[in-house]
């Protein structure tokens, strides 16, 4: 079987500013794949482009057997993909459970969605104490929870996380990390953007390595750790 999602010669410009210049890459069913680099690096803009947000200037997107070019974003949530981007986006005068029922907004299985609830209050319990609040008055970290738990509650095949991470306190965004790393552990593909990359090293099973609008390096995420020049140029080391 192929690859469950499959970028192949992407190309965004933005003006004349050519962003993301050929860049290709996979990511298998049950995999955990990191997107690494540089701020400026095209690493949301890929996202972007994936989830129908930009428009693209070449190259193809295949989700499950569909091409995605073109494809409106709301039909691209109902082929099974899901986006958690940047910054959380929570709607902040909306209850969390008004938030959970937006993520719902493309069932109409009442059963299942009810499940579903209890499904993302058994992973997030932080959630659940606090599911009659406005979202604008939780922590950044349970903002982040909610808008994972959000985008659970339809379903997705794979779920595309824009720096999950940005603005946390270390303990907060290894709990984020953890909770990743438990949605994958149910099934859930996993396509993860970080600008924190040793973080992002330790719970995908590979990397792609982007600068400036290009893919310089791949492979096994054990492997890349262990890379001299994505140790200096990323982890610090």
């Amino acid at each position: 079987m192929g690859a469950m999602l499959s970028v192949q010669d992407l190309v965004v410009n933005y003006g004349s500013i050519r962003a993301i210049k050929g860049i290709s890459f996979e990511v298998n069913q049950g995999e955990i794949v990191t997107l690494i680099g540089a701020n400026g690096a095209g690493k949301t803009t890929t996202l972007h482009a994936i989830s129908g947000l930009v428009k693209t200037k070449g190259g193809t997107v295949n989700f499950c057997d569909s091409d995605l070019l073109g494809t409106e974003p709301h039909k691209i949530l109902g082929l099974g993909m899901a986006h958690v981007p940047e910054g959380r986006r929570v709607f902040s005068r909306m209850t969390v459970m008004e938030n959970l029922q937006m993520g719902a907004y493309i069932r109409n299985d009442a059963s299942g969605i009810s499940e579903d609830y209890d499904m993302v209050f058994d992973r997030l319990p932080r959630l659940k104490e606090r599911r009659k609040q406005a979202a604008g008055t939780l922590s950044g970290g349970e903002q982040q929870m909610l808008a994972i738990g959000r985008a659970l509650m339809g379903r997705p095949k794979m779920l595309l996380l824009d720096e999950p991470s940005m603005g946390l306190s270390p303990l907060l965004a290894g709990e984020i990390f953890k909770i990743i790393s438990d949605v994958n552990d149910t099934g859930v593909t996993v396509l993860l953007v970080e600008q924190n990359a040793k973080k992002a090293l330790e719970i995908a099973d590979r990397a792609y390595v982007l600068e400036t609008g290009k893919v310089v390096m791949s492979g096994n995420t054990d492997e890349l750790a262990d890379n001299e020049e994505v140790r200096k140029a990323y982890l610090g080391g």
